[in-house]
């Protein structure tokens, strides 16, 4: 307010006579106001002093107003002020504009002191309601503990701020300092650097995130959301910036949770591994959520059982800790057991599924040992929290976090977000242990169904591996047999059924069960394989509906002949057998195979090879041979190359088959695989006898003088009675249901073998003869007099056998 600078002017005014402010103006627009008008009136309510801003709000000029009463600006003058005698305190009216347009105002009065004159100040009431509005806003702002404003001038000096930077005293920022009387020098430096940037260019920032300490707490930061603009006076010009400042630590806090949640969600429960579950689930909430993070299990869930009812720290081990490189107490170690724990209310809430938050007092009371203390909480933590693994109705164990250091203690959001964690690894743990527990029942079916792993047999010593998928983790249907046969002969069989898992395993073990009595029948390679798919097919037609599809299989069966030194083969869309020679050379057998197991409506072929003495066939399954970087026609040359290598007459069979499956399987196949080494013996010419059987009844009698002079040659008279018998009842019989050519074939090891062949395909039957039966004897003599007996036939007719065992003289 200029009062006196006015006063001349509106003595001048005075002098120069009466204007009517009430009439007609000239047109004109309505002039800025800049700041309150100001006005005196003497007692009478006449204008004796009118200043610049009085004029700049009507327009009049000094001389214009100065002398006249006041009601004459009033346009419009309100009830309550007619006929008053004072002026009030404050109100409301509209004035004339020089313009002739009105101006609603609000005013106030006050008298100058020593005098009975008024000071009127006036301003348009839509400023006044601003300003108003305005003054409450930053009154309420201001009132905000975690509103921090602050307005700095164009040095960017603080001017005027409500803030408090934590101080026991909690005394406020006082006007005349700088950012970094207050902040750490790196954060004052970072932000003055962006309320300069608004200085200078007027843009405004909105809600930056910055993270700053206090000087006298450098270790402890703040979250803040900053805001920033600049403060122009009426001409626009820079004075300053006022900058907002909001404690965004609950948002961030609420941000943590849930990235820490969403990486629960991403990286718990990839593996079905229960100790890996575990890792991951320490790995993700150290250090995120605590400082130190142990997971810990009962000892049944490690193996895949449920946990006992009423789990205690006695009953569980350590199966995780995060981070690995910590230095942790004696009395936490990964796999050894966690100790128990005496009763206290604490731990009968973690009974009941709630996560428990104790601070370190809590822990020294609920132990009461100070060894204990020491033996089981990591160094200089103050706050822990332990929170039960609970899924499906079963407490698997528990999670633990420490806090140390200057870190903030756990509070209730963190033990409620703590809650939702476990139940998410609580679950992806309980699928690993129920895995764990399937597949351990796979497996242990898978093995009990494999035959031994090693067989000696007079045709060849074999040794067989297995490699579940997986490396471990599952279990399929491949699986190997060697069945010895009758005549000392041994079946081979590698074989694959479609699936994984139990039903798996419980295919193959049909499949070799009934394999084995097909063998038993000494049925040729593509006859079994012909019954053996139609049995898979019977299985498929027993499946459920969606299932069918995969029900099936490959195999191939061998039969190889000690005698003959020959192999006969067939496949059922398996892989090839490698055969590798004494001198090292080694080839894949070039063999027909015929459809799977489940297709029907083709024929299979029998293929027959020589072997040497000496020599290895190996039967394998795909899984050998087909991995993800290469197929069988890759795979197969790998296999061939490394049997050459590797199957040496000085190294033993499953030593050997261990290390192929180590070299050419991947470390976790995706496909089961088996493989089967056979290592072939030869009988020598000296152990077989044969004598063509003449088509004459009197051959009976010779054959009996054969086979007095070929056992007493062998040293075997002890067996001359039986055989003559036996021999006499087999050529008797070929003699008369028979047809030529016959032979007499005899074979000596741990047993002697009596074979009769002739051209007939007649089925030879065991039957029990009646009294005044002629015949129907001799077959039961057989069987009566051998160890066992038997009939097999082939392309050209069938073969009678007959075992005797063989006791030799100590």
């Amino acid at each position: 307010m200029d009062i006196e600078n006015v006063n001349n002017a509106c003595s001048a005014g005075a002098s120069q006579g009466s204007t009517d402010v009430s009439g007609s103006r000239p047109s004109g627009g309505l002039p800025a106001f800049d700041g309150p008008a100001a006005a005196v009136l003497d007692h009478r309510g006449t204008v004796v002093r009118w200043t610049g801003t009085a004029e700049d709000l009507t327009g009049f000029r000094a001389e214009d107003v100065c002398g006249r009463p006041v009601q004459e600006l009033v346009a419009d003058l309100p009830d309550d002020l007619r006929g008053a005698t004072e002026m009030p305190a404050s109100g409301r009216v509209r004035l004339w504009h020089q313009c002739g347009d009105t101006i609603d105002v609000t005013f106030r009065t006050t008298k100058v002191g020593g005098s009975a004159e008024v000071l009127v100040l006036a301003a348009p009431t839509r400023h006044v309601a601003d300003h108003e509005q305005g003054a409450a806003l930053l009154r309420a702002l201001s009132a905000q503990n975690r509103i921090t404003i602050a307005v700095h001038d164009t040095e960017l000096t603080t001017v005027q701020t409500n803030a408090t930077p934590g101080t026991l005293d909690g005394r406020p920022v006082q006007p005349g300092t700088r950012l970094s009387d207050v902040l750490c020098a790196k954060d004052a430096e970072r932000l003055e650097a962006v309320l300069r940037q608004v200085l200078e260019t007027g843009a405004p920032m909105v809600r930056r995130s910055q993270h700053v300490s206090w000087r006298h707490d450098p270790a402890r930061q703040h979250a803040l959301s900053l805001s920033a603009f600049r403060l122009e006076d009426a001409r626009g010009r820079p004075t300053g910036v006022a900058a907002l400042y909001v404690d965004n630590a609950d948002q961030m806090r609420a941000r943590r949770h849930l990235d820490l949640a969403r990486d629960v969600a991403e990286r718990v429960g990839g593996s079905l591994d229960v100790v890996r579950t575990a890792q991951d689930l320490a790995d993700v909430l150290a250090p995120a959520f605590g400082e130190f993070v142990a997971v810990d299990l009962a000892h049944s869930v490690f193996d895949g059982e449920e946990p006992s009812k009423r789990l205690n720290g006695g009953d569980m081990g350590n199966a995780a800790l995060a981070p690995a490189t910590a230095v942790w107490p004696a009395g936490i170690k990964r796999g050894e057991p966690v100790p128990r724990l005496p009763d206290h209310p604490l731990r009968r809430s973690f009974l009941h599924g709630e996560p428990v938050v104790f601070g370190l007092d809590d822990f020294i009371a609920m132990v009461k040992d100070p060894q204990m203390v020491e033996y089981l909480v990591p160094r200089d933590t103050h706050s822990v929290m332990v929170a039960p693994l609970h899924a499906r109705g079963l407490t698997l164990g528990a999670i633990t976090a420490w806090r140390c250091g200057r870190s903030d203690p756990f509070t209730k959001d963190e033990a409620d977000l703590m809650k939702q964690i476990a139940s998410r690894g609580a679950l992806a743990i309980d699928n690993a242990r129920r895995y764990t527990r399937e597949h351990r029942a796979a497996v242990a079916l898978q093995q009990s169904l494999l035959p031994p792993a090693t067989t000696d047999t007079p045709a060849a010593e074999t040794a067989g591996v297995y490699l579940p998928a997986g490396g471990g983790a599952g279990s399929s249907g491949d699986w190997y047999d060697a069945i010895a046969l009758p005549s000392l002969r041994l079946a081979l069989v590698a074989g694959d059924v479609v699936g994984h898992g139990m039903p798996a395993s419980a295919t193959m073990g049909r499949l070799r069960a009934a394999i084995q009595t097909l063998a038993d029948l000494e049925l040729e390679p593509d006859e079994l394989l012909t019954r053996l798919a139609d049995l898979v097919q019977r299985l498929a037609a027993e499946a459920p509906f969606g299932d069918r599809d995969i029900v099936g299989g490959t195999c191939l069966y061998a039969v190889y002949d000690p005698v003959a030194r020959r192999c006969a083969m067939a496949s059922a869309g398996h892989p090839p057998p490698v055969l590798i020679r004494p001198d090292g050379t080694a080839e894949a057998v070039g063999i027909s195979p015929g459809p799977p197991l489940a297709l029907s409506g083709m024929p299979y072929e029998t293929t027959v090879i020589d072997v040497e003495p000496g020599s290895v066939l190996a039967l394998y399954t795909d899984g050998l041979v087909e991995r993800g970087d290469r197929d069988i026609g890759q795979g197969l040359p790998r296999l061939t190359e490394a049997l050459a290598a590797r199957c040496r007459p000085d190294r033993a069979l499953d030593e050997t088959g261990r290390a192929l499956l180590a070299d050419l399987a991947d470390q976790a196949p995706r496909d089961d695989a088996a493989l089967l080494l056979a290592r072939t013996r030869a009988v020598p010419a000296a152990d077989t006898a044969h004598w063509e059987i003449p088509a004459d009844p009197a051959a009976v009698s010779k054959a009996r003088e054969w086979i007095t002079r070929q056992l007493t040659l062998w040293g075997l008279d002890n067996l001359l009675f039986t055989t003559e018998l036996i021999v006499s009842e087999l050529v008797t019989n070929a003699i008369r249901y028979g047809r030529p050519p016959m032979d007499l074939r005899l074979i000596r090891h741990h047993v002697l073998v009596c074979e009769v062949t002739d051209s007939s395909s007649t089925q030879p039957r065991l039957r029990r003869a009646r009294t005044t039966d002629e015949g129907g004897r001799g077959l039961f003599l057989v069987s009566q007099l051998g160890g066992r007996w038997g009939c097999r036939h082939g392309q050209n007719g069938k073969t009678i056998w007959s075992e005797q065992a063989i006791h030799r003289s100590p």
